[in-house]
């Protein structure tokens, strides 16, 4: 793994900035904290204008002047067109008529972009318990597209969870619809070595986009399951002005970027 390229940007530059080059303008986010506050703000701010960013405790569309520490800051609801509560934001996520786009983290994912925030090992005698889903089951079963944020490591992407706790595809193909899930379902992955999508047939997860320095085999020896990298591209840096407006604007006194 040649890693010279990180030279002029960290790898949560190059995160952040792969995911908010999916946020399109008039597209509604869902974000949470860390990296995907980043990527939600720095896609307003760089890409879709008009994007109308969100958080679980009710802050809706706030002019996120400052970045918020988690969504619990109270800077979550400064500038916002409303301030609501958990019900209200939802209520968005699942609404028929919104194109909702979340980003959300995980401890575990599989090949269909499954995902396990509870626990690791048997459930009732975990090796680690984490904190559950808060909101992301009902937000991977609601919103038009998640996309998710991990470090590419074999112990967490794996052929199988320990607990699902938010469901993807599935088991790919038309299971997730054959569950009553009538929209959204996984749009990409986004880790420190690269973008993966998923295949719009059998819905498995194949590497995208492998980040400058990182090689298609990196990312096979990073993986506890089969992916397919033919379809693997180099990924575009961030550019001058992206790391600009990321660094002085949205993030200057480097509470997230660190």
């Amino acid at each position: 793994m040649n890693r010279t390229a990180e030279k002029t940007y960290t790898e949560k530059e190059m995160m952040t900035i792969s995911a908010a080059r999916f946020i399109k303008d008039r597209d509604i986010v869902f974000a949470g904290t860390g990296v995907s506050m980043l990527a939600a703000t720095a896609a307003k701010r760089i890409y879709a204008p008009r994007a109308v960013v969100f958080f679980e405790t009710g802050g809706i569309d706030p002019t996120l002047d400052e970045i918020p520490m988690a969504v619990a800051d109270p800077r979550v609801m400064s500038g916002t067109c409303i301030n609501s509560g958990l019900i209200d934001a939802f209520s968005i996520v699942g609404h028929r008529k919104f194109h909702t786009i979340a980003f959300l983290g995980a401890a575990q994912i599989d090949p269909y972009g499954n995902l396990n925030t509870t626990a690791i090992g048997d459930y009732h005698r975990p090796v680690t318990r984490f904190s559950g889903s808060g909101g992301a089951c009902d937000v991977s079963s609601l919103a038009s597209g998640v996309i998710t944020f991990m470090q590419h490591e074999k112990r967490r992407f794996v052929e199988k969870l320990d607990y699902l706790t938010s469901i993807g595809w599935y088991r790919g193909g038309d299971s997730r619809q054959e569950l009553g899930f009538k929209r959204g379902g996984p749009l990409a992955v986004v880790t420190n070595l690269g973008v993966m999508k998923f295949d719009d047939d059998t819905r498995k997860m194949y590497v995208s986009a492998c980040y400058p320095g990182v090689t298609p085999q990196d990312i096979i020896d990073h993986t506890g399951f089969s992916i397919d990298v033919s379809r693997a591209a180099e990924s575009e840096p961030p550019t001058e002005n992206e790391l600009r407006i990321l660094r002085e604007e949205v993030d200057p006194q480097q509470l997230i970027l660190g």
